[in-house]
């Protein structure tokens, strides 16, 4: 019987370490500060807890909250669908288990040139996808280039790429400009993949490990017709590749996605370069419904779900499962569209709807031990943070007197929020639209309600601006400023449709020009005004929360290494009886 809790040195040491490797060359343990140049070492993968599995032939059988989109990780942006992605496939790089610092992958090492415009990525000798094609800088490239080219429907769904690279091959804006990119190009040179970008980043090498820019099987890809996303109505239909045939690198093989008994199965890759799964088949079965998951757990129909209710944690830790709590390594947010209802243009209705919200009052009841209200857009932990901002604690006089000079005292709004879903930051999203539904209420604000599915209307509801106010939030993938706050605004057509407002396009270019700084102390100043303009000019949304979820296991399931990125990984657990 145990319940973990990261925290204290552990908790400095992931996040602090996850930042130096991947902020600039300077800061890299691996620096060679004259030559202006960062090696990362070669490693292994794959490696296990060394345990012994009861039955390495068995099955192990994971809840989870909720349908994965599909599984090709370059559309995806939802957190079951890159479950399941990161026990197939594997990118270049990947992340320490239980930390942000990244470590090999498909790459034993990598180096950067002086002026952080080019990566060269060695890839590792002898491994291959699950089709038997080899994985080699050629492959590396064609997935590179094939994310960069993406067109029409597809591009609309690269959310990942258009966020962290922003244009594709060819993009041209509404003004007819052309959409820059980060990314230029890939040669395969040898076993080297070199990759060259346009501009300095802080984004490399930390993106290489997300779900979104896994190294996939060329000839999968091709043979399913991989890039034949269709818009369809409100939602998107995915060619074969994405629903029944993924193929990559990782330690667990596609086997079906079965949807009318919810669940999806993997078995063991045993061509896996690294060590063997511990368990041959790893089955996620779909339970939307927090109080059911954990209702099979108890009844030992599944060994383990993700995000148990913070008010169970004590509950089921002294029922003997093993409760492991991350690092607060996210922000929940309420986000306020520009250009959809006319009244949120001003400054001061949205500064309203900050001041009526208590979410001191909401962290307190709600939320878990650890949790804290959000100044910010990101936690203290990462480079950029300031307490220097403009503030908004709960005033309801003060919020009521801001829409009254604004002419918006009988202001209305459509508020959504999701169903059949569960977020690290929002454990329970019905709970946290009903707390501010009376607090919006409060000072004189009718809130319409409209709730869909996760992967059912509401996120594509969201990117399509047809929500007035909204919940949302953010796991950092990696340990940057740009990762959070770069990720929402550095986009005009975000999800905030910030475009539409004439400082939309400023805050766009601060942000490419703070990734683009090399020296960490300059970098880290920019990310500081920034955020003050966020919070005090700009407040396209409102921070909420910080927020630490757990994950839990049963009692005789060993080898879970809970991450902050939630990137756990599967091949290492196996149940002991």
């Amino acid at each position: 019987m145990k319940r973990h809790l990261w925290v204290g040195a552990g908790l400095a040491g992931v996040l602090v370490l996850g930042l130096t490797a991947c902020a600039s060359s300077s800061r890299d343990a691996g620096t060679t500060a004259a030559a202006g140049t960062s090696t990362q070492s070669s490693g292994s993968a794959g490696e296990g807890s060394g345990g012994q599995p009861a039955d390495p032939d068995g099955q192990l059988v994971f809840g989870a909250a909720g349908a994965p989109s599909m599984f090709d990780p370059l559309y995806a942006t939802d957190g079951e669908t890159f479950r399941v992605a990161r026990q197939i496939n594997e990118g270049l790089i990947r992340f320490k288990p239980g930390t942000a610092d990244p470590e090999p992958a498909l790459a034993t090492d990598w180096e950067q040139s002086t002026d952080g415009k080019t990566w060269t990525f060695t890839i590792r000798d002898g491994v291959t996808f699950h089709d038997g094609t080899p994985v080699d800088a050629a492959a590396v490239c064609f997935n590179l280039d094939r994310m960069y080219n993406q067109t029409g429907a597809g591009a609309t769904q690269a959310q990942y790429w258009s966020d962290v690279m922003g244009g594709f091959k060819g993009q041209v804006g509404d003004d007819g400009q052309p959409v820059p990119s980060v990314y230029s190009s890939c040669t395969a040179e040898g076993n080297k993949a070199v990759i060259a970008l346009t501009t300095s980043t802080s984004k490399f090498p930390g993106v290489m490990g997300l779900p979104s820019y896994s190294i996939q099987s060329p000839t999968a890809l091709k043979q399913y017709d991989a890039d034949n996303v269709v818009a369809q109505g409100d939602s998107f239909v995915y060619p074969a590749y994405a629903t029944e045939h993924p193929t990559g690198a990782g330690p667990y093989k596609f086997q079906a996605y079965d949807k009318a008994n919810n669940t999806v199965t993997l078995v063991r890759n045993d061509d896996y370069y690294g060590e063997k799964a511990k368990t041959k088949t790893l089955i996620f079965k779909i339970i939307p419904d927090e109080t059911a998951r954990k209702q099979e757990l108890q009844a030992g129909t599944i060994d383990g779900y993700d995000f148990p209710s913070p008010a169970d944690w004590d509950g089921l830790t002294s029922a003997g499962f093993n409760v492991e709590v991350r690092p607060a390594f996210n922000v929940m947010y309420l986000g306020m569209t520009q250009g959809t209802n006319p009244a949120l243009a001003d400054l001061k209705v949205r500064q309203a709807i900050a001041y009526a919200l208590n979410r001191e009052q909401f962290v307190q009841s709600q939320l878990p031990d650890g949790a804290k209200v959000a100044d910010i857009f990101y936690p203290d932990t990462v480079d950029g943070w300031t307490d220097d901002v403009t503030k908004y604690p709960y005033d309801p006089d003060k919020a009521k007197q801001l829409l009254a000079e604004a002419g918006q005292s009988n202001l209305t709004v459509n508020f959504w929020w999701p169903t059949e879903v569960s977020r690290p930051y929002m454990p329970d999203p019905k709970s946290v639209f009903t707390a501010f539904k009376a607090d919006l209420e409060a000072v004189g604000i009718t809130v319409n309600e409209i709730s869909k599915p996760w992967n059912g209307g509401y996120l594509d509801g969201v990117e399509a601006h047809d929500a007035d106010l909204f919940l949302l939030g953010w796991t950092g993938d990696y340990n940057t400023p740009d990762n959070f706050i770069g990720t929402f605004f550095t986009r005009t057509d975000n999800r905030f449709n910030t475009g539409t407002q004439p400082w939309g396009a400023t805050l766009s270019e601060a942000l490419k020009q703070a990734d683009a700084i090399p020296d960490p102390d300059q970098r880290n100043a920019a990310y500081v005004k920034i955020n003050q303009d966020l919070m005090g000019t700009y407040l396209p949304a409102v921070p909420i929360s910080h927020s630490p979820p757990a994950i839990v296991v049963a009692g005789n399931v060993e080898g879970l290494v809970a991450s902050p990125l939630t990137d756990e990984r599967f091949s290492t657990v196996y149940k002991t009886s």
